[in-house]
């Protein structure tokens, strides 16, 4: 699958990153100010919600392998997602791990952070970081912007959620295009080795070519020496009529070597035309769909606000689920009203844990053990969360379902798939 180079990211909102009002969340701690101007934050300094991010979008799993190397016994031996997750947890930590990591992503992005730099006000990164978006330069550029003394909660919070989108971008990329492409770069590399073979047999044939021809000037020169006698001269006759039988025949297959070589080079460059055109269509097909996810998110925005807060008899949400209690974790803490609102409409107690921001995690396995249904969106909860959900589902023997989205007309497909399981169950 064709991607953007380590682009990964956390399933965590940029709302639920700045729910803590007493304290700027894009640090862990202030950072030190030894001279009248402002240094750039390490990674340590940044909140622990960024780290996955930084650590899935700024390096390539290749480098963070070879760093992890040095610091922990095994890491050859992992995959490369438990090196991620190490990765994340020693970002936070300021020890020779983290400066290891800091180390890497300041050489890898160097030229990127030194423009940086140069921007003094929030004004200047916000257009930076909108002409590298633009651009499709999105790993130097995040990490430029996090780290800049100047960057404020808003921009942060701005970059990360781009960056977060972008994941969900590439995750959503049209198949069909990228195995085609695959195809045409095999198709590629079979190519080129074809003529590399080719190559080598014309260059055998011209060296066997030029020997023979050496060889033949040779008998040719002895030949003329002795031309005195008769058998002499027929002989040398015989010679050069031969002679011009090879030259000839290597002529003829000179040309129809170097006429297929010909033929192989413009297949080559038709083949290389489609990639580009291929390439040209999935990033169209990207865009597209950038364009309908912002298109979805002013819908359900707008069927929020349009949403009546009574009741409606003539409701058409399914009432299968009717004494139930549901669970929702995670999630837009603004939706939640209507996510209730829905729920009831269903005959259902909506119960409601954030994840473990506000509310305590320890407290999600008991909700878990009460609750019939538990529904959680995969792009608004934390890992902790899910892992929690998944562990106590399974033991209790309680269904859960992850939702691809965190919007109210996910929620409505998650209540009406739930009815249809209760209906099914019923019957058998």
């Amino acid at each position: 699958m064709s991607k953007l180079p380590g682009l990964h990211t956390r399933l965590l909102t940029p709302r639920s990153m700045f729910s803590d009002p007493g304290r700027s969340p894009l640090f862990m701690e202030p950072a030190p100010v030894v001279s009248s101007e402002p240094k750039r934050r390490r990674i340590w300094d940044l909140s622990g919600n960024f780290h996955c991010s930084i650590v899935g979008t700024c390096l390539t799993t290749t480098e963070l392998r070879h760093i992890l190397v040095k610091v922990l016994p095994g890491a050859h031996r992992e995959t490369d997602h438990e090196l991620h997750g190490r990765a994340v947890l020693l970002a936070g930590k300021r020890d020779i791990g983290a400066k290891l990591l800091q180390k890497a992503l300041d050489r890898r992005h160097r030229s990127v952070i030194t423009q940086f730099g140069r921007a003094r006000s929030v004004d200047e990164l916000k257009i930076l970081w909108a002409n590298a978006v633009q651009r499709a330069e999105i790993p130097g550029a995040y990490w430029a912007v996090l780290t800049h003394p100047q960057t404020t909660e808003d921009l942060a919070r701005t970059a990360f959620g781009e960056v977060h989108m972008l994941s969900h971008l590439v995750g959503a990329a049209n198949r069909a295009d990228i195995r085609r492409l695959r195809e045409l770069e095999a198709e590629n590399a079979d190519l080129q080795a074809k003529v590399t073979r080719q190559q080598a047999r014309l260059r055998e044939a011209i060296v066997s070519r030029d020997a023979t021809i050496a060889k033949l000037h040779d008998s040719l020169g002895r030949a003329l020496a002795s031309r005195e006698s008769k058998a002499e001269r027929a002989i040398d006759q015989c010679e050069r009529d031969a002679t011009a039988q090879v030259i000839g025949e290597l002529r003829r297959r000179l040309e129809s070597e170097a006429a297929s070589h010909q033929r192989t080079e413009r297949r080559l460059d038709a083949l290389l035309n489609e990639r580009e055109d291929a390439r040209k269509q999935l990033r169209a097909l990207q865009r597209h769909e950038q364009e309908l996810r912002a298109e979805l998110e002013a819908a359900e925005v707008s069927i929020s606000q349009q949403l009546p807060v009574e009741q409606d008899e003539n409701t058409a949400l399914p009432m299968g689920l009717a004494g139930s209690t549901l669970l929702y974790v995670g999630g837009r803490a603004n939706l939640i009203p209507q996510l209730r609102m829905l729920a009831d409409r269903c005959g259902a107690t909506l119960r409601h844990h954030d994840g473990g921001i506000d509310d305590r995690s320890g407290l999600l396995a008991a909700q878990v053990a009460r609750a019939d249904y538990v529904f959680f969106p995969v792009d608004c909860v934390s890992h902790n969360a899910v892992a929690i959900i998944k562990k106590t589902a399974r033991y209790l023997g309680k269904p859960y379902l992850a939702l691809r989205a965190s919007g109210l007309t996910t929620f409505v497909a998650a209540l009406r798939a739930a009815t249809t399981t209760v209906s099914q169950s019923q019957v058998a």
